[in-house]
């Protein structure tokens, strides 16, 4: 299918509409990846971070440009689940205008990312600035080296 607008190739508008297509055979197929998957994974895969490991924290940084701080939510599920997700909406568009290209993103975005063992998940701290979403989990405390126990034998 060969989708122009306005005289211009439009090969996200061809992309978009084989996913609505592929959603509705998924409908057809038992098997198939529902509507709902295909766009989570999506959200997933569009939501690039970096991870960094300190010897007190890990800090997970993401690119969040244009949203505001009620826009993100940061939760832990599980108990060692840490999810970032969202929703960035289109802004309202002025009479008159058109679009001549659409390339930013819009929509949910999602990420998780399974906490280590030493992860402490009461210790969480999330600030966005400039665009850029840093979260930090404190490290639990390493327990201490067990001692150890002498037991006294005693005779008889």
């Amino acid at each position: 299918m060969d989708v122009r607008i306005q005289g211009l190739d439009a090969p996200l508008f061809s992309t978009l509409q084989h996913i609505i297509d592929a959603a509705d055979d998924a409908e057809k197929s038992f098997n198939a990846p529902t509507w709902t998957y295909v766009r989570d994974a999506k959200a997933i895969a569009s939501t690039p971070a970096d991870v960094k490991e300190y010897p007190n924290s890990y800090v997970f940084v993401v690119d969040m440009p244009g949203l505001k701080s009620g826009d993100i939510k940061v939760q832990v599920e599980d108990d060692n689940v840490l999810l970032i997700s969202g929703d960035r909406k289109r802004e309202q568009d002025k009479e008159g205008a058109k679009y001549v290209r659409m390339e930013r993103r819009v929509g949910k975005f999602m990420r998780k990312f399974v906490l280590p063992e030493n992860a402490n998940v009461d210790a969480i701290s999330a600030v966005c600035q400039d665009g850029v979403l840093t979260v930090t989990v404190q490290k639990l405390p390493a327990p201490a080296p067990k001692k150890p126990k002498t037991i006294e034998v005693k005779i008889g």
